[in-house]
């Protein structure tokens, strides 16, 4: 059995190298260490303006040195977050081929489908929560919404719960559950 589990992960782990790989995909990012830049001097002409000749810059400080160039910012290296790391890591302990089942199952199926059901409820609640303060709220932002549904002549939405005291949609509404001639109250008709 600790065959069989080793041969999985060595063949997961085989099949998965990068025989070819890209030096433009590859590697990390650079860093401010990765590239040097030379110092560079000014170059001085024999007309100089001070009337020094060229023999007297060997002693001058270079100008890169008084005024660098400034360099730009640089973000840190992004870590490394892909899957085979993590898995061979999980599966680096497990012992049998159910463990490497179990882990295989958890990483790939259960997580990402607790991830989707949160996410989504999630989305559901701010949806359902923040429906009806669109055109309700008191916000700037909600009074430029207003102003904009007014100036192009748009219908404004009622308010969320504006249809229950409606009484135009309340005459409108039957009774569909009771059959017409049924509904009638006093005596059978024989």
């Amino acid at each position: 059995m600790n065959d069989l589990a080793l041969q999985i992960g060595e063949t997961i782990q085989t099949a998965s190298i990068n025989r070819a790989p890209s030096p433009h995909h590859d590697l990390n990012p650079s860093t401010a260490a990765s590239r040097k830049q030379p110092v560079r001097f000014s170059s001085a002409s024999s007309d100089d303006i001070d009337g020094l000749s060229d023999d007297d810059d060997d002693d001058e400080i270079p100008l890169s040195a008084l005024r660098p160039q400034p360099r730009k910012a640089q973000l840190p290296p992004l870590p490394d977050l892909r899957f085979e790391q993590s898995y061979l890591a999980s599966i680096k302990d497990a012992e049998g081929w159910r463990r490497i089942t179990y882990i295989t199952v958890r990483d790939q199926v259960f997580m990402p489908l607790v991830q989707g059901v949160i996410w989504t409820l999630m989305l559901s609640g701010w949806r359902h929560w923040n429906s009806s303060t669109a055109f309700n709220g008191r916000s700037v932002g909600a009074r430029i919404r207003r102003w904009w549904w007014g100036v192009n002549n748009w219908e404004l939405p009622e308010e969320a719960g504006a249809g229950l005291k409606s009484e135009k949609l309340a005459a409108e509404v039957q009774d569909d559950s009771v059959p017409p001639d049924e509904g009638k109250c006093g005596a059978l008709v024989g």
